[in-house]
């Protein structure tokens, strides 16, 4: 698959917006054989240290 991350990815940090769980993100990402994962939480933080955690244990990069 040719190199392409989403820039435009909530999670559901994302109140009212979001409904993609991290850990079935980067499952996804992993399946297709992507290198890099991006999420855009409006407003929020919180799902920033389980996304890193999750995304390097796989050893795909944040973004």
């Amino acid at each position: 698959m040719p190199k392409f991350t989403h820039l435009h990815v909530h999670t559901e940090f994302s109140l009212l917006d979001g409904l993609s769980k991290i850990s079935k993100l980067v499952a996804k990402t992993k399946e297709f054989g992507q290198t890099h994962l991006a999420i855009t939480d409006h407003g929020t933080m919180y799902g920033a240290i389980e996304f890193y955690k999750k995304t390097t244990k796989e050893d795909i990069k944040p973004i």
